[in-house]
């Protein structure tokens, strides 16, 4: 088994592509893993690298392939349909289980994993992409700024770039379901964008504020900051058009007619039309912002931000960086996310990342 070489599934999606071209730059050898074998048996030639074709759904397929490495890095989503069966071959096999995931019921419920996964002796984190290795790191930085924070504010931007297939197609599956934040210590429903504000995000230099208009969304620290701070009130934001702000802040109006299968087909063929995601150039030109704050009962503030290249970019480059963490063998068995093993700084590991604090 070599030390250098992990499985990744779902290679040749979007996301999986730019993993596997910048594998090398770690020193890291993928064996290109999923179920179609023109494109994957494409990409090893270009790459110089082995593939797999594995099924998903053929557990000892899977478990056999899996034997092979020590861990997998699982890039096929949408996860809510491809989450479990992988996590339940890693235990199995005892292979490491990662992921790209930024689902909220999908960390929740590979959470539930972690005595099993104790018990295997295999480290399964979620979320070590965009989704949510930057926010997560911000959220552990300003709990150790405000150790007594009881509220916790994070948002994202993008300028420039734009959706791979799978992220919205993930997205389009996920319309009509409305918002969730954490209140209390627990999950609950609420509105989509029940909340906005503007942020003065900051770019490259630290003297440059950007100002952007932010809707609250469900995303995935809902679950996963609660898991690294213990903060029980926990608000996400997302970067949003006021026109977009205001067109999914009636949805429930017509959530009944988004959750219906006719309407998300018709979605997913259009998003299938379009480009596979961002060229390099879009992504280079790109430009990806972070914001944090939290509060304690006096009233007490304490804000952090960052800026750095778009979340594709960071995805692939913070998932690398966390491979090789876990073959050189830092790891901890059982659940984990990637600020609460690695800490904080963890995302000024990523090339172009510059973190601020007030």
């Amino acid at each position: 088994m070599n030390s250098k070489t992990f499985l990744l599934y779902g290679a040749n999606g979007y996301t999986g592509r730019l993993i596997a071209r910048l594998a090398s730059d770690y020193h890291l050898q993928p064996i290109l893993a999923g179920r179609s074998r023109e494109p994957l048996e494409e990409m090893a030639k270009a790459l110089n690298l082995t593939y797999r074709v594995i099924n998903l759904d053929d557990e000892n397929e899977l478990i056999a392939a899996l034997k092979e490495v020590k861990l997998v890095l699982h890039a096929a989503g949408p996860f809510q349909y491809t989450a479990k069966q992988m996590a339940d071959a890693c235990l199995k096999s005892g292979t490491h289980y990662l992921d790209i995931n930024g689902d909220i019921a999908v960390f929740e419920m590979l959470k539930k994993y972690n005595q099993v996964a104790v018990d295997a002796g295999i480290m399964i984190m979620p979320g070590v992409g965009f989704d949510v290795v930057p926010t997560d790191c911000i959220a552990l930085l300003l709990k150790n700024k405000l150790p007594d924070a009881i509220k916790l504010e994070l948002a994202f931007a993008t300028l420039g770039g734009r959706l791979s297939h799978g992220t919205a197609t993930t997205m389009a599956g996920k319309l009509g379901e409305g918002g969730v934040v954490r209140k209390d210590g627990k999950i609950i429903k609420v509105a989509l964008g029940t909340k906005a504000m503007v942020i003065n995000f900051f770019k490259g230099n630290g003297k440059d504020k950007t100002p952007v208009f932010v809707m609250s969304i469900p995303w995935g620290d809902i679950s996963t900051a609660y898991f690294t701070t213990g903060i029980p009130n926990i608000e996400t934001y997302a970067g949003v058009s006021k026109k977009t702000y205001y067109f999914l802040k009636g949805q429930f109006l017509f959530n009944w007619l988004l959750r219906t299968s006719f309407i998300r087909n018709i979605l997913k063929k259009k998003i299938n039309a379009l480009p596979a995601g961002p060229s390099d150039g879009q992504r280079a030109n790109a430009t990806g912002m972070v914001w944090g704050r939290v509060t304690n009962t006096a009233g007490n503030t304490a804000t952090a931000m960052l800026c750095g290249p778009e979340g594709y970019t960071i995805t692939a480059h913070a998932s690398l960086i966390i491979i090789q963490k876990i073959l050189n063998k830092h790891f901890e068995p059982g659940y984990q996310t990637p600020a609460k093993l690695y800490g904080a700084a963890l995302i000024t590991e990523v090339p172009g990342v510059v973190m601020q604090q007030d």
